[in-house]
């Protein structure tokens, strides 16, 4: 397995982090400055399914969605990437009209005005980061193509938008240039050059953050972007915050027969297949972390952990951290909560298996696909889509 290789590891693009403080303002207004638009974990692509980047007029003319409350809020911007003023959100309780004022920390330092669409508090605007010739790579949010799911709802619905339903219409988008459309970065990750999958994989990470983090965790007061997207602060205790990334290990488990052991999660559809994989808790190893899932889900005990790789996998903040497991013993009993069932396979059950699709291994832009397959010794057959 070749680390560098991973699909949503790929980036050759400089992340710039010099010019967050000052740079989000003049690369909205520079010639050469390129848009992705982003939302829930999906960008826009061209019909060829290659990443498609706007100017940031192009990109404010496909947002200028009608009634959309926040996308017409004019604001001022600070040198930091902070954009002053207010901003409005359509449908917060409380409100006059549907729409709440939310107001910007009291020390900012607004330096122009009216900046043009949307660079405002919500962090509607992200710097991506710069190429070798100092043009800016930026994403633009687009909101509310989904619904967000009802409070009480499980949290999964945020995790698997398919089990929720897609909108790939566009949404509260214009209508989308010819052969446009919205693609999940989950299947488009792999066939995206490495400058696309970088950009894409960090503008879904990022809109994921903004998305799920509008308050401030220390006293629940509203927060505000600052820094080109990459700070949130909060309006009252003045406290900064900053993305997060949930380390979570996933693991190829061998047994002394070379052969693999995969699982089917009870969230899942039929046949769907794939490698073991958790979150780290607090205070425990990489290692130990590999055992205690292993035998939490499946009863299997491992002994020797070996590191393979990491990518990133922001559905929506996860640090997918891969090893390579010796099973100690084999005896399989799932847990029925997260694995409905788990089997081992030879190379040559696992390849009649795919062929004939009762498994269908996980997608192509997984680390969890490349753990198999360097397990298997080569590409997979082709099968349905995971």
């Amino acid at each position: 397995m070749i680390v560098d290789e991973l699909p949503l590891s790929r980036a050759v693009v400089d992340r710039a982090a010099e010019h967050r403080r000052d740079g989000l303002a003049g690369a909205l207004t520079a010639s050469s400055t390129r848009v992705i638009l982003v939302d829930d974990g999906s960008v826009l692509t061209d019909d060829a399914g290659d990443l498609l980047l706007l100017t940031p007029d192009d990109a404010r003319a496909l947002v200028a969605a009608p009634g959309a409350a926040v996308d017409d809020a004019r604001t001022t911007a600070s040198p930091d990437g902070h954009v002053g003023g207010t901003s409005t959100r359509p449908g917060v309780a409380g409100s006059t009209n549907g729409q709440r004022s939310i107001p910007t920390a009291p020390d900012d330092a607004v330096t122009s005005t009216s900046t043009p669409d949307g660079a405002d508090v919500d962090g509607l605007w992200l710097l991506l980061g710069r190429d070798d010739d100092g043009a800016a790579y930026l994403a633009r949010r687009v909101l509310g193509r989904r619904p967000a799911p009802a409070t009480g709802s499980p949290a999964d619905v945020l995790v698997y938008p398919a089990a929720a339903g897609r909108d790939t219409s566009g949404g509260p988008t214009t209508p989308l240039p010819s052969g446009a459309r919205w693609s999940s970065l989950r299947v488009v990750g792999a066939t995206l050059s490495a400058r696309d999958a970088g950009l894409a994989t960090a503008a879904v990470a990022l809109d994921a953050w903004h998305a799920r983090h509008p308050r401030c965790p220390r006293c629940g007061a509203v927060t505000v972007a600052t820094q080109s997207g990459w700070v949130r602060a909060c309006t009252v205790d003045g406290s900064e915050h900053y993305p997060r990334t949930d380390p979570a290990v996933i693991m190829a488990v061998v047994d002394d027969q070379d052969r693999l052991l995969l699982g089917h999660a009870t969230a899942w559809a039929a046949h769907r297949w794939s490698t073991l994989a958790g979150f780290v808790e607090p205070g425990e190893s990489l290692e130990n972390a590999v055992r205690r899932e292993v035998r939490e889900e499946t009863g299997v005990v491992v002994d020797t952990v070996e590191y393979r790789g990491s990518q990133p996998w922001p559905f929506p903040a996860s640090l997918m951290l891969g090893f390579r497991a010796h099973a100690r013993s084999t005896d399989v009993a799932v847990d029925g909560v997260e694995l409905e069932a788990a089997a081992w396979f030879t190379r040559a059950e696992l390849r009649e298996a795919v062929a004939s699709g009762d498994v269908i291994p996980p997608g192509p832009s997984s680390i969890a696909r490349a753990l198999v397959e360097d397990w298997f010794g080569g590409r997979l057959p082709a099968g349905p889509p995971f």
